[in-house]
């Protein structure tokens, strides 16, 4: 028998399979249309391809791994979060949905925390609301498309549609439910105070649940379009740091995870939900049933990269910029990277920051651009691991997963900046390999023992001298720039 993971990310769905021991079968990676960006800082996404993407991922891994759907003991869930998914009274899609990078919202957030009251948001939901939580984007669709708000009547997150279009179930877990600004954190609820405060209607909200909990199951329509069983139970799941945290073994306190994607995420586990008074880094409900977790949130970090390749390196691959950024050397020469291409959360809030290299001269060749790209990340991960740190987390090393931990100059990298040891997994597959184990978890009893199966460290990066001490006196130079340039970027907005 068999486990399906299946991870709804910004760039592809993927799916995986692993057996009885967590090992990973196959996996198979099916990719959506390009985001869209109809103005700057604009971000959406067609949920009708995220379904057609499921599906192959399904279809490509059952083929991968010579398996027959019926082989499928149960399947998990994870996904991007934040995403904004508008469905009619029929269940069809109203409109693109805004995902997790879009930060049109704005006003919408100032306008909540007028209305509501920042310490009632706070009381409310442990969060303070920013640009990329869903309940904003709502309300900038009644504010702005109100021909359209007009015929809402079910908002799902990413995978939740998927998951809708598998079992015809509107459902939800608690770890991805957090990031929504509609959601009780403490309580594991949806909070109806939120909602009546911001008149959402509350029953447009799916049925929450703890993520290894069973959801639904596969229906036959479904079970003809993917290749599976009909009945093949589907668990909750959850949002896809969640889930990576599953995956990367992060369920329980004092194990740090850093996760580098299209954005970066520096995770942590806690037993009591604990918070930052500035609200620079998000508490959230955990995929650990009772328990709950904090993480900051670099909203460019491979996006930064795939930005550089896609831009101005065209025909290069990852590994081709990461070596070329080796001949750099540390500093790059005096050139600084911010990574706000969308903005940014973690430590600034600020929706309209913009990405720049400081310090540009015409010595600077192409190798210190990039060199100054993957610090300019690095560092901004370092800030977000230094908040959770102040917070009373315990961090001897970190575990480092997503495309970036595919490079050894970038997990070197990472480990210089943070002047602690870098480790690696021998799954690196993240989000869709955490789906997978919440859904083996009803095998073990618990999502931490099958984490504590699952999970091997195989590699090891250890801060190396004279990087180290440049990397602590450089960091502070970073964070600088941006007090430096917020006045501009308002200025950058308006023109």
């Amino acid at each position: 028998m068999f486990w399906l993971g299946i991870d709804i990310g910004t760039g592809g769905s993927r799916a995986i399979l692993v057996n009885q021991a967590g090992r990973l079968q196959a996996a198979y990676t099916s990719p959506h249309e390009e985001m869209r960006m109809p103005k700057p800082l604009w971000a959406e996404q067609r949920p009708e391809n995220w379904w057609q993407a499921a599906q192959a991922a399904i279809r490509g891994v059952l083929a991968e791994a010579g398996v027959h759907g019926s082989q499928i003991r149960a399947l998990g869930l994870s996904g991007q979060m934040h995403g904004l998914v508008l469905l009619d009274a029929q269940g069809e899609v109203i409109r693109p949905a805004l995902i997790w990078c879009d930060q049109r919202s704005q006003a919408q957030v100032d306008a909540i925390h007028a209305k509501v009251g920042r310490e009632k948001v706070l009381a409310y939901t442990a969060n303070p609301v920013i640009t990329g939580f869903t309940l904003p984007k709502l309300i900038w669709v009644r504010d702005h498309e109100p021909h359209l708000y007009a015929r809402v009547r079910r908002v799902l997150l990413p995978k939740d549609f998927v998951r809708y279009k598998l079992t015809g179930e509107y459902a939800s877990d608690v770890s991805d439910a957090s990031g929504t600004s509609l959601f009780d954190v403490v309580g594991r609820r949806w909070s109806k105070a939120m909602c009546e405060a911001v008149e959402v209607p509350w029953e447009w909200l799916p049925q929450v649940y703890e993520s290894p909990e069973v959801t639904g199951v596969v229906s036959a329509a479904a079970a003809e379009a993917c290749g599976l069983k009909a009945g093949t139970p589907v668990v909750a799941g959850a949002g896809d740091q969640a889930a990576s945290a599953v995956g990367n073994g992060i369920v329980q306190a004092g194990v740090v995870s850093c996760t580098l994607g299209t954005s970066g995420v520096v995770f942590a586990s806690q037993q009591q939900p604990v918070y930052d008074p500035a609200g620079r880094v998000h508490t959230f409900c955990h995929a650990v049933p009772g328990t709950w977790h904090v993480m900051g949130v670099t909203q460019g970090a491979g996006l930064s990269l795939q930005w550089f390749r896609n831009q101005l390196a065209p025909g290069l691959d990852y590994d081709q910029l990461t070596a070329e950024a080796a001949q750099s050397p540390p500093g790059a020469q005096g050139l600084f990277w911010l990574p706000y291409l969308m903005g940014e959360r973690t430590p600034h809030l600020d929706a309209l920051a913009r990405g720049a290299w400081v310090g540009l001269t015409a010595k600077h060749r192409r190798a210190d651009l990039i060199r100054a790209l993957l610090e300019g990340v690095s560092y901004s991960q370092k800030d977000c691991l230094e908040i959770i740190e102040a917070m009373g987390t315990p961090v001897e090393k970190i575990r480092l997963s997503g495309g970036g931990a595919k490079s050894s100059f970038w997990r070197q990298l990472l480990a210089d900046v943070f002047g602690k040891p870098v480790v690696t997994l021998e799954t690196q597959e993240g989000s869709a390999y955490g789906a997978a184990l919440l859904a083996l978890s009803r095998e073990y009893g618990s999502v931490q023992e099958t984490a504590r199966l699952a999970t091997r460290e195989v590699d090891q990066s250890l801060p190396q001298e004279p990087a180290t001490s440049f990397y602590r006196r450089a960091h502070p130079v970073y964070q600088s720039l941006y007090p430096a340039l917020k006045p501009i970027y308002r200025q950058c907005q308006d023109l």
